[in-house]
């Protein structure tokens, strides 16, 4: 063995031999041998300082993925994941020795021994496991517009319909829900309430709006906005003391990669909001791997960036650990990149000119080695091979180390068809979730309150045609006279009938007065 090997064994050694807990990932590369004595481990400790797993399509990925969800839930760690191909399910089940696992063993110096895991399958959709729901309160209106791809002025006018519904004690649950308050809020009486207090909804912006809403629901969507809402306690379970892993199975809605990666953002978000402080533990709560990141990042909004930045920020003082899964680490902004202390990255390529300048800023990112030119190692790592550096014990970024990875212990693929499906029925996760639970919400409150305004309108609309009615009829038709007029002529008759009648019986039997001569009767 040469000095530099020498020298090198015990950098690795030293980097990476943790006092506590620890994920074993494989041993170090020198000039193309492996050092099995050279271990590369990652402590449990600093799991929760995030992560970052990068590289090429085709260069194992998704099986680092599977070896630290696996050696995650042995420690008695949950984990949930994004299943992208629908190929994780395996995990369920034992994997089995073959040549290329067997002549890895060697390498490493570890014998392999098959072992499954206890799963839990979601779907959005609810066609490939649980259904994993959210309502859309607790999407917000920053993930909503991130989702229907609003625009600055759409968001804005999301935002103030979200205000609207929490200051007047309006849940919005569903699509149905939000597709009320939009119409509601831009016409008639509800654009005259807001206009004084939150300001007018003009009928192009909610058209908009309500068009995209209705491209959601007509992809088969609509469902995984309701309640029942996915518990996050769900995701803390254990199994005979192992870890569960949560898959959540996108199979199925690989052509709306924004919705369900701002779907597991609204998770993380949750578990940031309701989670309790614990500081720094011997071993994360949680750990949260965020696949096909370069997604979640594509044309966000600076307010959704800041979201994110933050929640990765504060996160690891609940205990909970996130790694990113891209293909590059440019994929990732620079404030969410800093906070990521843990880097497996695979083989990235450099075909064309981006390529080039990308693999240029992934190598600024890495510690400077005496072992390797990084440009050059990155370029050429084999199939399971990768270059880390993670954080030790004390918080300090260990030796960069090419590594051969240890392979997944599980089956590395799909479940049949037949123990797919009697995983996901068998579960009572699946019984939990299979039932839509229909509360009153904004729909049933705007109905009710139209409804009101509308019998309000027709009752006074009946009152106004009454009174005309009766005004109409207590107008004398032509050649009548009124019944003021009736009564008035009616009394004037009377009057006069009694003078006549007066004069007539007075001068026939009423008193003469006598004249002064003191004639008879006739004066003489």
């Amino acid at each position: 063995m040469s000095n530099t090997s020498a020298k090198f064994i015990e950098k690795i050694k030293s980097s990476y031999t943790p006092t506590g807990s620890f994920i074993y990932l494989g041993a170090g590369i020198l000039d193309g041998q492996v050092y099995s004595e050279a271990e590369v481990n990652l402590s449990l400790k600093m799991m929760n300082r995030h992560g970052l797993i990068a590289g090429a399509t085709g260069t194992g990925k998704t099986r680092t993925l599977q070896l630290l969800a696996e050696q995650l839930s042995d420690a008695g760690v949950p984990v949930f994941m994004l299943d992208v191909k629908g190929d994780l399910s395996g995990l369920n089940q034992p994997g089995a020795i073959n040549p290329k696992i067997e002549e890895r063993s060697k390498q490493l110096n570890k014998p392999f021994s098959p072992s499954g895991f206890p799963l839990e399958i979601y779907s959005l959709s609810g066609k490939l496991g649980a259904q994993m729901r959210a309502t859309v309160l607790e999407f917000g209106p920053t993930l909503l517009s991130k989702v229907l791809d609003l625009n600055d002025t759409q968001a804005g006018v999301m935002a103030v319909i979200f205000k609207y519904a929490d200051d007047n004690k309006m849940p919005i649950i569903d699509l149905n829900d939000l597709k009320k308050l939009v119409s509601y809020l831009s016409e008639g009486a509800g654009a005259a309430e807001i206009k004084s207090s939150y300001g007018s909804i003009s009928t192009a912006t909610s058209g908009t709006i309500l068009r995209k809403i209705v491209a959601i629901e007509q992809q088969g969507l609509g469902g995984m906005f309701c309640e029942k809402s996915f518990d996050i306690d769900d995701l803390f379970e254990r199994v005979d003391g192992k870890g569960v892993i949560s898959l959540l199975n996108i199979a199925d809605v690989q052509n709306q990669p924004v919705l369900y990666s701002t779907f597991l953002l609204s998770l993380l978000a949750e578990l940031f909001n309701t989670m309790p402080e614990v500081g720094d533990l011997d071993k994360p709560k949680l750990i949260f791997f965020f696949d096909e990141a370069h997604l979640l990042f594509k044309n966000s909004s600076k307010a959704f960036l800041e979201q994110i930045e933050t929640i990765i920020r504060l996160i690891r003082s609940k205990g909970i650990g996130v790694f990113f899964c891209t293909q590059a680490p440019t994929d990732v902004p620079e404030s969410v990149l800093g906070q990521l202390g843990n880097r497996v990255q695979h083989a990235l390529r450099a075909f064309t000119p981006n390529d080039v300048d990308a693999l240029k800023k992934t190598v600024n990112t890495y510690p400077k080695s005496e072992f390797y030119q990084i440009d050059q190692i990155l370029t050429s790592l084999g199939t399971g091979q990768a270059l880390v550096t993670v954080l030790n014990e004390k918080g300090i970024p260990t030796e960069v180390s090419a590594t051969m990875l240890t392979p997944p212990r599980a089956v590395m693929g799909p479940l049949t068809a037949a123990d797919f499906e009697g995983l996901v029925h068998g579960s009572q996760i699946f019984s939990k979730y299979k039932d839509v639970v229909d509360p009153e919400s904004a729909y049933d409150i705007l109905t009710k309150r139209i409804n009101e305004q509308t019998q309000a309108a027709e009752q006074a609309k009946q009152e106004v045609e009454a009174q005309k009615q009766a005004e109409a009829e207590s107008k004398p038709k032509p050649g009548e006279k009124s019944l003021v007029e009736q009564v008035m002529g009616a009394t004037i008759t009377r009057q006069i009938g009694k003078e006549i009648v007066r004069g007539i019986f007075g001068m026939l039997t009423g008193k003469k007065t006598r004249s002064k001569s003191g004639g008879g009767l006739f004066g003489f």
